[in-house]
């Protein structure tokens, strides 16, 4: 993919493989959105960017906080009037078993890793589709929990690798169920578990021993971005570089259904209408 006047927003790039796939991005000749918690960091970032003669913007917000998602993406609308590629990477690791929950009160792993990005994707697909061929990469992991509808928020047995591993799911089911609604749209959207246990702040602080480099992540997410042998193929998971399979529960349409069904309810959207219903 030609690169050059194109403008992505990725989550969670001030650290880690965001950090690397922005910076490639960027010196590829794209504008790049980064996105992240901290100013400071935020300015580091651009500052790699710039220094390698590419473009980029500073976004703040805590996507633990739905309200401050809204506000990231109406930042994204007022700062440009495209969208080609949506990256969300952002995420909390599995370290602590103490439960956590959002500013609305969800557990946060499930929040942050899953919730936000689907909320997000939402609000900036007009966008997205008015840009076409866009993409969207969703960052999700090889460790995957079957999601339990009668337990979505963990209240009962919860560990924060239980927490984590259910959430990447959700990413993966959310990935395939919106494919399908995309279809035909210009816009595709696939998931990937980049690497394993990547030299990144979220490894270390569950005590893992990084044995993959960030560099290895940074080029299966740009796999994913950019490669010309994935246009107008969507509603695929990678593993890495491979094409792969996720946990059975993401081809189980019923599934991915009641996720949907859920998940727009805890974000406060309406259903979309189906195609007998538009027609």
């Amino acid at each position: 993919m030609e690169l050059k006047g194109k403008t992505i927003l990725i989550t969670g790039s001030t650290d880690g493989v965001g950090r690397v796939v922005a910076q490639r991005l960027g010196a590829a000749g794209a504008r790049v959105l980064v996105h992240g918690r901290d100013a400071t960091r935020g300015k580091a970032a651009i500052a790699d960017i710039e220094a390698a003669g590419g473009k980029a913007e500073f976004l703040a917000a805590d996507l633990a906080s739905l309200a401050q998602v809204r506000r990231l993406a109406e930042a994204v609308r007022s700062s440009t009037t495209r969208l080609d590629i949506l990256v969300n990477n952002a995420g909390v690791g599995t370290a602590g078993d103490k439960r956590q929950t959002s500013a609305d009160g969800y557990e946060l792993r499930f929040a942050v890793n899953y919730l936000a990005g689907f909320l997000l994707t939402s609000e900036l697909l007009p966008l997205l589709k008015a840009s076409a061929p866009a993409r969207i990469v969703n960052v999700a992991s090889a460790g995957q929990q079957a999601i339990d509808f009668g337990d979505v928020m963990l209240t009962r047995g919860y560990s924060g690798v239980r927490a984590y591993c259910q959430s990447k799911l959700a990413q993966i089911l959310f990935t395939i169920d919106l494919a399908e609604q995309l279809e035909g749209s210009g816009v595709t959207v696939n998931a990937l578990h980049p690497a394993s246990y990547m030299n990144t702040t979220m490894v270390r602080q569950a005590g893992v021993t990084p044995w993959s480099s960030v560099e290895t992540g940074a080029e299966a997410i740009l796999n994913l971005a950019t490669s010309s042998a994935l246009e107008g193929r969507g509603g695929l998971y990678f593993d890495g570089l491979r094409e792969s399979r996720a946990d059975a529960q993401a081809y189980d349409a019923r599934a991915r259904q009641q996720l949907r069904s859920l998940s727009l309810d805890l974000v406060g959207l309406a259903s979309p209408k189906s195609k007998e219903e538009q027609s």
